[in-house]
């Protein structure tokens, strides 16, 4: 039998409740910890912006063996999710795993020659340290705000003027009547457009850098999920890991796989009217769709061309009084500027000769299953593997990672064997499909079966797919992988 571990988990968001759950249900003793006072990661109030809502339904957006209630909206609200995640922990009693207010200031190897991490923890006032013999990092890739500041921005500031972080955009009321500036073009960016435009403000500019693909929720009237979230559009992308026989395949399905996808550009194109706004990005969709790809803001297009909502390529040179300067030579009048710049991605607390051992120069995470590196035993990451729907992803990697940490794997990976998959996928990644380097290489969109599939062949699923039609043309389905997970070896520690 395996021997039981003191397993600690850092984060109590979607990944970190996965990772307590799969850890404890084998016996191992957990401890987690939660820096706010609350569960919910992104989705705590005190970090959600009005109006927030999951870019993937519902039913892509669950736990597989806990859905969301049937009261829910397809595409739920911040309040919902939160409320839904509090319910999973209740319903698997991991309140009890937990300390909130809790950081975890740094961890190294533990002096005592054992294996595992000694972790200093800071909760109020008490500073101490704890050793582990394995830790679960759960932050996911949305946990340090990205803190940008620019020139003129103090003086700016001093004279009344504010800037606020995307998440710190909690009150729709601090927006009455201002000039407000959003920077960035992802969702979260059209969402805080739209809310501000809606909620008073005299005027709302959009600063972006880029043109990129937008997805509607429901693309020519049909719900997004049922056209692009099929394993036989995934198989469309160039994925890595083709045998000689599927890249004979795809070449000769070439002009099939083009037509397919400039005939959804066609329809994007009209649909949202991109030509009006010069919105039409310069990129192939096949070739920019990842985690990065945003779905389109309910009221986005509507108030574009009302005027309500004004987008500007280019970017934020200085702030200036009242205003602030682009990139392009524009004057905007600006009282507000709201960065919705993202997050900063990484690990502050692990010293830097094990972050240089994990991250390449150009930025690219050096992980096997988008989970663990084998020059850093005894530790693991969930949630790194972000996709389309992210809970099932923490989930799925979090059974495959507990099985990792017990030797359990029916694939159980050799060192030499995971540093040659990470240089492949370095490789892949680097020359094949540079879209999928987002966020430091850590996303399993669009391959979201072709990731599922590699893990549920780690654990010895006996059972991976649905029919043959289920399979190739619907999309995943939690309750289904539910059943895939049941069918791998079961076993518990002592």
């Amino acid at each position: 039998m395996t021997q039981r571990k003191k397993v600690a988990v850092i984060g109590g968001g979607v990944s970190g409740l996965a990772a307590a759950k799969a850890f404890d249900e084998r016996g191992h003793r957990v401890c987690g910890f939660e820096r706010s006072a609350d569960f919910g990661g992104v989705w705590e109030p005190s970090r959600s912006y009005p109006d927030v809502q999951t870019q993937s339904p519902k039913d892509l957006y669950c736990y597989t063996d806990h859905p969301m209630p049937d009261s829910y909206p397809e595409w739920p609200k911040g309040p919902q999710v939160h409320a839904y995640l509090h319910s999973y922990a209740a319903k698997h009693d991991l309140a009890r795993l937990f300390r909130l207010n809790t950081v975890v200031k740094t961890m190294d190897r533990r002096s005592d020659g054992q294996p595992g991490w000694t972790l200093t923890l800071e909760a109020g006032s008490h500073i101490w340290t704890e050793d582990f013999d394995f830790v679960a990092i759960g932050t996911g890739q949305f946990s340090d705000k990205n803190e940008l500041v620019l020139p003129g921005q103090e003086d700016f500031t001093a004279k009344g003027g504010a800037v606020v972080h995307s998440s710190d955009y909690t009150d729709p009321a601090i927006v009455d009547g201002k000039h407000v500036v959003v920077l960035g073009g992802s969702k979260s960016a059209t969402d805080i457009a739209v809310n501000a435009a809606g909620n008073g403000a005299a005027s709302v500019t959009m600063v972006y850098r880029k043109n990129v693909w937008r997805v509607p929720y429901f693309v020519g009237g049909i719900n997004f999920k049922r056209l692009l979230y099929m394993r036989a559009q995934e198989q469309q992308f160039n994925m890595w890991g083709k045998t000689p026989l599927q890249r004979v395949i795809a070449a000769v399905l070439k002009p099939l796989v083009w037509v397919n996808f400039r005939g959804l550009e066609t329809l994007l194109k009209l649909q949202l009217g991109l030509k009006k706004h010069n919105m039409v990005p310069d990129t192939p969709i096949e070739k920019e769709v990842s985690c990065s790809v945003p779905i389109v803001t309910p009221g986005l297009f509507e108030a574009l061309n009302a005027g309500t909502i004004t987008p500007v390529m280019g970017t934020i040179e200085h702030y200036e009084d009242g205003a602030v300067r682009l990139s392009n030579g524009d004057l905007i009048p600006c009282d507000m500027a709201i960065l919705a710049v993202g997050w900063t991605l990484g690990v502050p607390y692990l010293p830097q000769a094990y972050q240089d051992k994990l991250i390449e120069e150009d930025g690219q995470y050096r992980v096997y299953r988008l989970s663990v590196n084998p020059d850093l035993p005894d530790m693991g990451f969930v949630g790194f593997n972000s996709s389309f729907c992210t809970v099932l992803s923490a989930e799925m990697i979090a059974n495959w990672l507990v099985r990792y940490a017990d030797g359990q794997l029916a694939r159980q990976p050799t060192s030499d064997e995971m540093s040659a998959n990470i240089e492949m996928m370095l490789t892949w990644k680097r020359n094949e499909r540079p879209a999928a380097q987002i966020y430091g290489g850590l996303c399993s969109a669009p391959f979201h079966f072709k990731h599922f599939d590699e893990l549920l062949a780690d654990m010895g699923a006996t059972i991976r797919k649905r029919g043959p039609l289920t399979e190739q043309f619907s999309h995943p389905n939690a309750a289904a992988y539910g059943r895939f997970l049941a069918s791998t070896p079961q076993y518990q520690v002592e």
